[in-house]
């Protein structure tokens, strides 16, 4: 891998660090189809093992805010979840599975602009948690139903719930992959690199961060998932 697709890949990762620390989530939404093209080996385990680091990063930074009582029920669903996304991608072509989901999302954000308003109890959460890991396993974007549940709860408790959320949600799956022979050393060592892009996003988010905690999470949440579904559509249907 030459020093120009590092670079190329690392300020990729950078951008996604950036959205991911302030508002939440949305890193591996913009950074996964991008380093796929730059370089396939980058995705899905660099990318993962460097997720997984990152999301501890918001948890330090502010302390005592995630709600620990919504991510152990977003897990629980997360669990079925992720079985029924394996069973979706043997069952349903890849195109109309993209359609499915992106589908979802899209209404979802679209009910949140009109009349939905969630809370993060446990059947809410249980049930994010479940279509958070069909598509997760199915097209990499489990983001945007936990996202939605915590739509109008404040930016800090977004933050570091989400990221807990991300990093069990990730050791599971990175627990599968070592698991079955699908971690190298190449890759880890693709993930030492991207680390310090990702740590640099983070610090800049510190800024926008406090932009959106100035009533503007919400709305900051909503395009951010809206985008992760119209990029699925349009990626399936074109």
């Amino acid at each position: 891998m030459s020093i120009w697709i590092l670079l190329l890949a690392g300020t990729i990762v950078l951008g996604g660090a950036v959205v991911q620390g302030a508002v939440g989530f949305g890193m591996n939404l913009i950074a996964a189809p991008l380093l796929a093209i730059a370089d396939p080996e980058l995705v899905p385990v660099p990318l993962l093992l460097t997720a997984s680091a990152f999301a501890i990063l918001p948890l330090l930074r502010e302390r005592g805010r995630a709600d620990w009582r919504g991510v152990r029920w977003g897990l629980f669903g997360r669990v079925p979840g992720t079985a029924l996304g394996v069973a979706a991608l043997a069952l349903l072509p890849n195109r109309w599975l993209a359609v499915l989901i992106g589908g979802v999302v899209l209404v979802s954000v679209l009910l949140s602009l009109v009349s939905w308003h969630p809370r993060p109890v446990p059947g809410t959460l249980f049930t994010a948690g479940l279509f958070s890991g069909v598509f997760g396993t199915a097209a990499a974007i489990g983001g945007p139903p936990i996202a939605l549940v915590y739509q109008r709860t404040a930016g800090p408790t977004v933050r570091t719930t989400l990221s807990a959320y991300f990093a069990l949600g990730s050791l599971l799956s990175l627990t599968a992959l070592v698991a079955t022979g699908q971690v190298q050393g190449e890759q880890l060592l693709a993930a030492g690199i991207l680390f310090p892009f990702a740590l640099l996003g983070f610090l800049l988010s510190g800024p926008l961060r406090r932009v959106l905690d100035n009533g503007r999470t919400r709305p900051a949440l909503l395009v951010v998932a809206g985008l992760s579904a119209a990029m699925l559509l349009g990626k399936a249907l074109f």
